[in-house]
């Protein structure tokens, strides 16, 4: 099996790793976090999808039988800080909480919001930590398991692998627990209907995202060019050996490179809302050195676009790029021409300084 590499990974944590026995313990995590840690200092970014809030919680509220919507409510509002502050304890860098619903990652402003979020956070070298928003989110704004949201996460934030950490080593042919036979599957080139049906329930008393889940997760990601990892949490040998580029557990493989699936998708399946116009050193800056659109190189903007949507970059009456605007058509008019430095105090805020990021853009 090839090296491990990647740059950007997503790891999510379930429930069952984080609050065993439903109380915040470092003892599955000492390791995840030192693997972090170390993968820092080599310029990689990560990004934590953790579970746990309402487990760590639960035993702060009190109920009967089995909780009510609003006492599972209480219990993440509690847990939630718990949660953070066992994370905060084993990392040697900032933490940043980000508490999402479905509806944030629907909605197309909140969407480039949290991207563009995740962006900076990265670019600091903090180290986000998203969990569902349990405390606010119903039935209709819940994605439904962390597994998802960890896909969904990977995808946002522009990753190259997603970790999945399980309780156990990976998918089997069969399950491991009540079939001593069953064996390891330790590479999956493509998601068949017959992968699908090796997908048990969950395996936790805490945890809601059972294999099903890990495997719906990979295949959002796969289609988008994501390597996806379902490895066991619990045993430290696993976070060694990925720290030496070696592989472990179940290896979903892309069927293409994740910027060549970005690319194909910004070409060919987003439509156009407009065009920004650019001058020559704009042109040169984008074709010859890869860098974003500054406002500077700007010097004209058509159609009626908002922030998020897809334009046509132009010179000389020839498409030259197209990518996802920061700015919305009116903004954009306002700041063309004019330095970065001057984008807050023209129109009251600034979300960065690019019109268009480079991670955001393809070359025609």
């Amino acid at each position: 099996m090839a090296r491990f590499e990647w740059k950007r990974a997503v790891i999510k944590v379930g429930s069952s790793l984080i609050a065993p026995n439903n109380q915040c313990s470092t003892l599955y995590l000492a390791a995840i976090a030192h693997f972090i840690n170390e993968s820092h200092k080599q310029g990689k970014e990560v990004i934590l999808v953790s579970s746990g809030s309402v487990a760590a919680g639960r035993s702060k509220i009190a109920y009967k039988h089995r909780p009510s919507i609003a006492e599972k409510q209480a219990m993440a509002a509690i847990g939630q800080m718990h949660m953070m502050a066992n994370w905060t304890s084993l990392f040697e860098c900032d933490c940043a909480q980000i508490l999402l619903t479905a509806d944030d990652l629907h909605n197309r402003t909140r969407y480039v919001n949290i991207k563009n979020t995740l962006r900076e956070l990265l670019k600091n070298n903090a180290l986000p930590i998203v969990n569902e928003n349990d405390t606010v989110a119903t039935a209709e704004l819940k994605v439904g398991d962390n597994d998802n949201l960890a896909a969904y996460t990977a995808l946002v934030a522009q990753a190259d692998t997603l970790i999945i950490c399980s309780d156990i080593d990976g998918l089997y042919d069969a399950d491991p627990r009540n079939n001593p036979q069953a064996t390891l599957i330790k590479e999956v080139l493509e998601i068949t209907p017959e992968i699908h049906q090796l997908a048990g329930g969950a395996g936790s008393s805490v945890g809601t995202g059972g294999m099903r889940t890990k495997i719906q997760a990979a295949e959002k990601c796969v289609k988008s060019g994501i390597q996806t990892l379902i490895v066991n949490g619990r045993e430290a040998s696993v976070f060694e050996a990925l720290a030496k580029g070696e592989l472990t557990g179940t290896l979903f493989v892309p069927h293409q490179s994740r910027q060549r699936a970005r690319d194909m998708w910004l070409k060919h399946s987003l439509l156009t809302k407009g065009s920004i116009i650019v001058d020559e050193g704009a042109k040169r800056a984008l074709t010859d050195k890869g860098a974003s659109l500054l406002p500077s190189g700007i010097v004209a903007v058509v159609g009626n676009f908002v922030a998020g949507e897809a334009v046509n970059i132009e010179c000389n009456q020839a498409v030259i790029a197209k990518g996802l605007v920061l700015y919305n058509a009116a903004d954009l008019a306002n700041i063309k021409g004019l330095k970065s430095s001057l984008i807050e105090a023209t129109l009251g805020f600034s979300v960065g300084e690019a019109a268009v990021h480079r991670d955001d853009l393809v070359l025609m």
